[in-house]
């Protein structure tokens, strides 16, 4: 059999389970010990088949489904054996986790949760292995409406449906943006397979329009500015396994929708479409990361830190763009690299810090900064885990944030060769904005780690928190894994992503990197630059046991412990470690215009007076509201029409008659 045969099959098992969880659907324990653990297993097959395919020649399949004369294409290719092993390698640890979260339901009959969950894993890899435009829009639309309705768990919950509404709504303005890029490299054809958009010869003007499609319609999903706006929305309001699924897994379909489209479905590329997307993926980026470090939900804060991260991604891609559309195929596949990278970085650290507040979020019921505090006593595995995801989150060594970030700025250091001159100005500008980036996020997880988890409780019953469960243990702990793996053998890791740069641009720098041994990553020559995260680690192991020794002999008994100093107050409390509020505050105050202020200052009759500043996006004042407030007047001037008159309708229907004679006539 075909790998792509057993990719079905895995495919086939992940529906299987769903329908179970439906012949199931209020067997709590049956779901989440048997049907969420299977699914993890059938995940780990996924990652192994796919893995397997990567260097593979492409496969294609045909299946009978659908309507007459429209069958389903797929294809099983570098590219997308590359998605499908994120979506594997992933799932396993949230299926896991899940195993152990979905104790009460989440508001929805845990069989029904089952089938939503399953069916949206089984739709994300379809979307990846579709080889015709009509295949990937069925499972496209599968994998959003399975997803609103694992947003509304918890649907009895207003601001929950609002929220899978506002979802809903932006997840279809993407979808018709994307059938419209189909519509445009389909080049009146009538065939709407890939291989058929292949073939085709565009103009510079038509392949420019469906390139700002393919950037509008998987914009929307991946949640670039300003179309970012349902993802604080969202994530707050699922479960945390989905938050995770779909921040780590979801949004990357996009990504893997759009280097299908610009570096396999188009011909030639232009160089404004590299600049186009990083600009707005530097815009996206800083937007992401200076809202994310005033936030005092955790949830919210995870969500626009995906943002910032989804902002660097089309960073990486403009960049390959840029290079290759003046045929630097070597300086593309770097930059394609670093891009890839992160898509796997960001995959498992993000859907562990996702985790991580849902166990965080079960064991104290809280989501607010601002009443958490000192768990690291009460959850030591959550926080040490959570720990290994800051870290990579903030591109710290030796963990995989870190390389992906290098590398990206590595493809940087190597624009001065680009032959424009305006280029070679512009672009040393926009990687002063990601080291700014890279330095906000780190400040952002600080902030994250250090409120959640050290220091006090800031609410009494934080007392009666208690330890995640051991599913969910097993959960946090293999996306740690990946985060550390990812971050000491990336020399491995860029062999996993050659083939897709080998396929996109022609290139790639797994043989340069391999040349240099596997101990060194050299994108290009260790005299230029070079990292070695084993060696990091083991200075900086052997610098810390040394520091341990010569304390240990030569201070050993010298050292006299006491309270510490607390400016003369007689007791510490938690009131006195700072904020979430305070912590943001010098970020508010500096990037002052991102944001939309609202301050209630108190009175001076107020039993208990207080100062609140309320922050809001200004896109929701500057586009969203205006268009809702148009969308409305239109709709109350429609309703006018239904008079529930009988006179009135026939009215309606003679002047439409004569309007119609006059319009043949003439």
């Amino acid at each position: 059999m075909l790998v792509l045969d057993w990719i079905l099959i895995v495919v086939a098992g992940w529906l299987a389970l769903g329908f179970a969880g439906i012949a199931a659907l209020r067997n709590t324990a049956f779901v989440a010990r048997v049907l969420f653990p299977a699914g993890a297993v059938l995940a780990a097959a996924l990652a192994g088949l796919a893995a397997a395919a990567l260097a593979d020649t492409p496969e294609t399949a045909v299946l009978a489904l659908g309507l007459p004369d429209l069958p389903f294409h797929l294809r099983l290719d570098g590219l997308s054996a590359f998605f499908l092993f994120v979506i594997g390698a992933t799932s396993v640890g949230i299926s896991v986790f899940a195993a152990g979260y979905f104790r009460h339901g989440e508001g929805t009959p845990p069989g029904l949760m089952c089938l939503e969950y399953h069916l949206f894993l089984a739709s994300m890899a379809m979307v990846v292995l579709a080889d015709d435009a009509y295949a990937f829009m069925v499972m496209w639309e599968t994998m959003a409406l399975s997803s609103f309705f694992l947003v509304t768990a918890n649907h009895r919950v207003p601001a929950i449906r609002e929220a899978g509404f506002l979802y809903l709504l932006i997840a279809h303005i993407g979808a018709i943006g994307i059938l419209l890029c189909f519509g445009v490299l389909q080049a009146n054809t009538g065939d709407y397979t890939f291989a058929n958009m292949r073939a085709q010869s565009l103009s510079p003007l038509w392949a420019s329009a469906a390139f700002l499609l393919a950037t509008l319609g998987f914009g929307a999903k991946a949640g670039i500015l300003p179309l970012h706006v349902w993802l604080p929305e969202a994530h707050p309001a699922a479960p945390s396994p989905v938050s995770a699924l779909m921040s780590a897994v979801m949004l990357k379909t996009a990504i893997y929708g759009l280097l299908r489209v610009s570096f396999d479905l188009l011909g030639a590329q232009q160089w404004w479409w590299g600049v186009l997307l990083l600009a707005v993926g530097l815009a996206t980026a800083l937007y992401g990361v200076v809202f994310s470090a005033v936030q005092t939900d955790m949830k919210r804060l995870l969500a626009y830190s995906s943002i910032e991260n989804i902002g660097l991604l089309f960073v990486g891609i403009g960049l390959g763009v840029l290079f290759n559309a003046y045929g630097m195929k070597a300086l593309s596949a770097l930059a394609l690299t670093a891009a890839l990278y992160h898509v796997l970085a960001h995959a498992f650290f993000k859907s562990l810090l996702f985790l991580a507040t849902g166990s965080v979020l079960h064991s104290t019921g809280e989501r607010s900064l601002g009443k958490l505090g000192g768990l690291m006593r009460r959850m030591p595995w959550v926080a040490w885990l959570s720990l290994v995801g800051v870290l990579a989150s903030s591109g710290l060594p030796p963990f995989s944030g870190f390389v992906s970030e290098w590398l990206l700025l590595q493809s940087f250091l190597f624009t001065t060769g680009l032959p424009d001159s305006f280029l070679n100005m512009l672009v040393p500008v926009l990687a002063a904005g990601i080291a700014l980036v890279a330095a906000l996020a780190g400040y952002t997880m600080v902030k994250f780690f250090g409120v959640i988890f050290l220091g006090q409780p800031r609410e009494p019953k934080l007392a009666d928190a208690h330890p995640a469960s051991p599913l969910e243990r097993a959960g946090l702990v293999w996306l740690a894994a990946g985060c550390v793996l990812l971050g000491l053998f990336p020399v491995a890791a860029i062999g996993l992503i050659d083939p897709v740069t080998q396929l996109l641009v022609g290139g790639g720098i797994a043989e340069t990197v391999r040349a240099n041994g596997w101990l060194l990553l050299s994108p290009s020559s260790p005299e230029r630059a070079s990292y070695s995260p084993l060696v990091f680690l083991l200075v900086v192991s052997v610098a810390v046991l040394l520091a341990v020794v010569l304390v240990r002999k030569f201070y050993h008994g010298r050292l006299r412990r006491a309270p510490a100093w607390d400016c003369g107050y007689p007791a510490q409390t938690a009131r006195m470690q700072d904020s979430a509020e305070g912590f943001g505050q010098p970020i508010r105050q500096i990037f002052e215009p991102f944001f939309r202020l609202r301050r209630e200052l108190p009175s001076p009759f107020d039993a208990k007076p207080h100062y609140r500043v309320t922050i809001e996006d200004h896109f929701w004042h500057w586009l969203y509201l205006p268009v809702a407030r148009l969308t409305a007047g239109i709709a109350r001037g429609v309703g006018r029409l239904q008079q529930g008159r009988i006179a009135i309708y026939l009215l309606y229907s003679f002047v439409t008659l004569m309007v119609l004679l006059l319009v043949v006539k003439s």
